[in-house]
């Protein structure tokens, strides 16, 4: 009988620990949920709206893929890319060797500062709830090469500003059928921000944080130039591309010109840009590895800065001219 009640005390003290460890730890859940709450609480539906999760959201953090052992290796010769088979999707199938290509490529990243200043790019993949619409625009590009390079930047500058695609000029809106299917253009219809009225758009910017405030009014007013007639590409790329000395921006890190990434199929690669809109790609695929076979779509490749206050570029399967 002191053996079974010495087992039920023991048992209801485990219990006893248990259940208070769990409501010691929901209380604390419940704190930070609580917390959480308040900050967003004070803030207009405005800025809830616009401080949503961006289209894309591949970040340095994603970044994961550099291989700082290489930083001094510079093969030569390169053979050019384009001497590859091309595949389906406008990619290229890799053999053994050393490859380069100019390409066109795409800033991601409205209101932040071009390439420059000697900082380093690493590969990431395509992220986010519009990642579909982008690499769908990206690829389609190759076989449509009668279609400039600036009309693309200015859907996929619509994609990251969120405008709605049924108010694009007619051209665009041309330009976007003949890259997106009808699924693709209504999800981002749907996604697309609506322009507010000036006094809510003021008080929506008064309620973040200074860097996501430069980045949130680019977009506003590239959604709003996309939307409206009369403005030019010169005028919605100096909204978008800031011009000159680019801060050292949050969360930084510091990664030299010309590193190498390694891929997770095994080949390695590295972006030299020569400003957004042209980046000169090299690869690396050394013998006997299990990339050799695989295809480089460059679409599934974007080239974050160690500077986050510069633009994320999409790379693409075209040559920049």
């Amino acid at each position: 009988m002191k053996k079974l009640d010495l087992r039920r005390l023991t048992l209801f003290a485990i219990l006893t620990l248990f259940f208070a460890g769990a409501r010691t730890e929901a209380l604390a859940q419940f704190g930070r949920i609580k917390e959480e709450a308040g900050k967003l609480a004070g803030k207009s539906p405005a800025t809830k709206l616009l401080e949503g999760e961006p289209p894309i959201t591949t970040s340095l953090g994603d970044a994961v893929y550099g291989d700082s052992s290489r930083d001094t290796y510079n093969p030569t010769p390169f053979t050019p890319l384009t001497s590859l088979e091309r595949t389906l999707r406008g990619g290229f199938t890799l053999r053994p060797g050393f490859y380069e290509m100019h390409t066109q490529s795409y800033c991601l990243k409205a209101g932040t500062h071009g390439p420059g200043g000697g900082d380093g790019y690493l590969y990431a993949p395509p992220k986010g709830p519009a990642k579909d619409a982008v690499v769908t625009i990206v690829r389609n590009s190759v076989r449509h090469p009668e279609i400039d390079q600036h009309k693309i930047q200015l859907l996929l500058w619509a994609i990251i500003a969120r405008a709605k695609f049924e108010n694009l000029s007619t051209e665009l809106k041309a330009v976007a059928s003949m890259l997106l299917t009808p699924e693709q253009l209504a999800m981002l219809n749907r996604r697309g921000l609506d322009l507010l009225p000036g006094p809510v758009h003021q008080k929506a910017m008064a309620e973040v944080p200074p860097a996501v405030r430069t980045i949130l009014e680019a977009e506003a007013r590239i959604r709003q130039m996309l939307t409206t007639s009369g403005s030019s590409f010169e005028q919605i790329e100096a909204v978008a591309v800031l011009g000159g000395m680019a801060p050292l921006g949050e969360g930084s890190h510091q990664v030299p010109s010309g590193r190498w990434s390694i891929h997770p199929d095994g080949y390695y690669v590295r972006y030299l840009p020569q400003g957004y809109s042209h980046t000169v790609v090299q690869i690396w695929v050394p013998e006997g590895i299990s990339a050799v076979g695989k295809e480089y779509d460059p679409a599934l490749h974007i080239a974050v800065p160690g500077n986050t206050a510069r633009q994320r570029l999409i790379q693409s399967g075209r040559v920049h001219q």
